[in-house]
């Protein structure tokens, strides 16, 4: 075992698919390698209601909602360096479709026009989080210091990046190691 200390990692999930974190549990075996190297702080399983000190954030999700602008500006914060998981994150991606409608015809369609729990009428409390006019990516909103394209990123793409940057170095991409399914 190393005396060297574990770099300390913290995931969160905004606005997508959760494909990306679904990639990240693909690493399987190697993830504890990984393991031996770092220390999950916070993932989008926990439950955690403040993000603590972090060596390494990792963002999957584009901003949607006011609380994914504060758990994202909050994360940045607290991390020394941010990596954006994922499409999603790096340009806006799947949950960008809806900047093609006008806001308010989303919450109609979603909760007037299909069957809801909310009784034919957009919920106004508390329940439903305020939704932005439109979806945007991560960097728009805090500075970020390395991308994992993909569309979701392969596990090979995600520990190529990760081991680059325990290392100290910035991952570079070509078209082998970059997967959209």
């Amino acid at each position: 075992m190393s005396d060297k200390p574990k770099v300390k990692v913290a995931t969160v999930w905004l606005g997508g698919c959760a494909g990306c974190h679904m990639s990240f549990l693909d690493l399987d075996e190697r993830l504890f390698d990984l393991f031996k190297l770092i220390e999950l702080t916070v993932s989008p399983i926990s439950d955690l209601k403040e993000i603590p000190v972090v060596d390494v954030g990792i963002v999957e999700g584009a901003v949607c909602n006011a609380e994914n602008e504060h758990v994202l500006r909050t994360l940045r914060k607290q991390c020394k360096v941010l990596i954006a998981l994922g499409d999603c994150a790096i340009t806006g991606n799947v949950p960008a479709l809806r900047n093609q409608k006008v806001l308010t015809e989303v919450l109609e369609r979603g909760y007037i026009e299909t069957e809801s729990t909310h009784a034919g009428e957009v919920p106004n409390d508390a329940s439903v989080p305020v939704l932005c006019n439109n979806v945007r990516p991560i960097q728009e909103f805090v500075k970020v210091d390395a991308n994992i394209p993909g569309c979701p990123p392969d596990a090979d793409a995600i520990w190529y990046a990760l081991t680059e940057l325990l290392a100290g170095r910035q991952p570079k991409w070509n078209p082998t190691n970059v997967r959209y399914d």
